[in-house]
């Protein structure tokens, strides 16, 4: 598929995730085959005010081409000057925020109360396609309440603005991520728009995801919560498009491998953002960092609970590598039940 000029090779991306797809993490979930990764959501009025934490968010790997900056503001100018920022600094495609339930967010305005009106959103849109020469593409909710669902309206008035693509997650704010995602909505949506159509909800396996092109059409689906400790869910969705068997979850020695090495890069990415930190102290601020990937890794895997419990204290490298010896010994059984995976993420 496409969006403006660039082509991906699959049709399985990971979604923009706040406080979790970061640089190390979207680093891991393409080498897992993820055909598209976007940054977690970054506040426009920080990118123009430089702000240190803001600015981190940007950190990526030259070979994350095209970069895609998500930005959230309220008002069309600031998002516009925040689109220029984001552009500046790499970004070749920028995608607006319009779904956040978050009450902070949108108590700005911005999120998903920005899509409320239709023709704010077309407003928001064609400011940024004017400022910037990339590709603008929009992620919104159903609608604010299920009084109030517009979805459709909303997809229109971004593309009327000049969106390249736009991703609908099937619950309205209100619900926040309870309840359950309305898939026809994205079929909805589809049918109503000539750009590209990302869906968004309730994918929790390669199952789901598969499932979810199948029966809305949608040119792509955006993995969320469901690659959250999860990254194979790509792997066994770049193999469905080859028409291969799905590899499933992997076994103990390539889990342990890619738990280590999720922690060396967050380790690499924190003392690159904080250069002044000595290696001690950037290490242990990197793990705890970590920490919520390191329980979202255990989801559904006997003896889970108990490294859970004892993760909540671990601060280094060395820490994390005994904590997976000691929890999920070499030769012994590696039991991973996807049902109680599911049921794990769905609680938290």
């Amino acid at each position: 598929m496409h969006i403006g000029p660039h082509h991906f090779s699959g049709r399985f991306f990971l979604a923009p995730l706040a406080g979790v797809s970061d640089r190390p993490f979207r680093a891991i979930c393409r080498e897992m085959g993820a055909a598209f990764t976007y940054t977690e959501m970054v506040s426009a009025h920080g990118l123009l005010h430089a702000q240190s934490q803001t600015l981190s968010y940007l950190d990526r790997d030259p070979a994350e081409v095209p970069f895609a900056v998500q930005i959230f503001a309220a008002e069309p100018e600031v998002l516009a000057r925040g689109a220029v920022a984001a552009v500046e600094a790499g970004a070749g495609i920028v995608d607006i925020n319009m779904a956040c339930p978050v009450r902070k967010v949108c108590g700005t305005g911005a999120g998903a109360a920005l899509a409320r009106e239709p023709a704010a959103v077309e407003a928001s849109v064609r400011a940024v396609t004017r400022a910037v020469r990339v590709p603008v593409t929009v992620k919104i909710r159903a609608g604010w309440d299920d009084a109030t669902v517009n979805c459709v309206d909303v997809a229109r008035a971004a593309e009327a603005g000049g969106a390249s693509a736009v991703a609908l997650h099937g619950r309205t704010r209100a619900q926040g991520y309870s309840g359950k995602a309305d898939w026809s909505l994205i079929r909805a949506v589809k049918e109503a728009v000539g750009i590209p159509v990302l869906g968004s909800g309730d994918v929790w396996s390669a199952a789901d995801a598969l499932r979810m092109r199948r029966e809305t059409g949608c040119d792509a689906v955006l993995v969320a919560r469901g690659a959250c400790g999860n990254p194979w869910i790509f792997r066994d969705l770049r193999a469905a498009e080859a028409g291969e068997e799905m590899p499933g979850h992997p076994r103990r020695d390539e889990w342990v491998e890619t738990v280590e090495r999720h922690v060396e890069l967050q380790i690499e990415h924190r003392t690159r953002q904080h250069g002044g930190e000595d290696a001690t102290t950037a290490e242990g601020h990197a793990v705890r960092e970590l920490r919520k990937h390191l329980l979202w890794y255990t989801r559904g895997l006997q003896g889970g609970a108990r490294f859970r419990r004892d993760a909540t204290a671990v601060a280094t490298a060395a820490g994390v590598e005994a904590l997976l010896d000691r929890h999920f010994p070499p030769g012994a059984p590696f039991t991973f039940d996807p049902s109680l995976a599911a049921r794990e993420a769905i609680a938290e």
